[in-house]
Parts: structure tokens; C-alpha cells; sequence
């Protein structure tokens, strides 16, 4: 079992920035690749972000260059740096991880944690 908590939401205006945390502890050996989703209301969840233990990043086309995801691996820590936050940023951010990069990287995880909110005002 992994647990995942994610912090570091917030209110903030646009072309602010904030850093998401996710920690993960647990049978965290068993991770091989973690990612970050979010979701607006009314809306789909979608990948944001995701890396493996490999240092391979896949980023969503609408925070590339924006955003910026990391694993600390001493600390079992990720981070989503996202900088020049849009409105259209908003929503709750979820930190998901598993075994499979490539599921991963399809928004597909074996363990989730319950998302921080982020709200970006214009």
C-alpha cells in the first residue's frame, strides 16, 4: 500500500505561482512513475504531469512551459511547480502514482491521494 497527501493549494492570482507537494509513503519501492491530475468542475480530470524514476517527463500541452514536475526520492516527495497560473488553472489537484509510466502518463494510477485545491483568480 502507498499513501499519497497532497499540499500546497491555494488561492492565487494570475501569473502567480505555487508548489504543489505530494508525499508518499508506504510500499513506495513499488512506484515506478507518478504524475498529477486535476479537475474543474464540469469537467474531465486530465493529466498534467507525470515522470518517472527514469527522469522521463510528459507535460499537458496547456502547462508546458508553465509547469514543472519533480521527484525528490530521498524524501519520497514530488512537486508541481506551476508558475504563470491562468483561471483556467483551477481546479483540484490530484497526486497519483504506480508501476506502469505508461499508465501514468494515460491518467491511469494504482494509488491516488485526495487533491488540494488550486483557484486562480483573474
Amino acid at each position: 500500500q502507498v499513501q499519497l497527501v497532497e499540499s500546497g493549494g491555494g488561492l492565487v492570482q494570475a501569473g502567480g505561482s505555487l508548489r504543489l507537494t505530494c508525499a508518499a509513503s508506504g510500499s513506495v519501492s513499488d512506484v515506478t512513475a507518478m504524475g498529477w491530475s486535476r479537475q474543474a468542475p464540469g469537467k474531465e480530470r486530465e493529466v498534467v504531469a507525470a515522470l518517472t524514476r527514469r527522469g522521463s517527463m510528459n507535460l499537458a500541452d496547456s502547462v508546458r512551459g508553465r509547469f514543472t514536475i519533480s521527484w525528490v526520492y530521498a524524501k519520497n516527495t514530488v512537486h508541481l511547480q506551476m508558475n504563470n497560473l491562468k483561471p483556467e488553472d483551477t481546479g483540484r489537484y490530484y497526486c497519483y502514482a504506480g508501476s506502469d509510466a505508461i499508465q501514468i502518463a494515460s491518467g491511469q494510477g494504482d494509488y491516488w491521494g485526495h487533491g488540494t485545491q488550486v483557484t486562480v483568480s483573474s
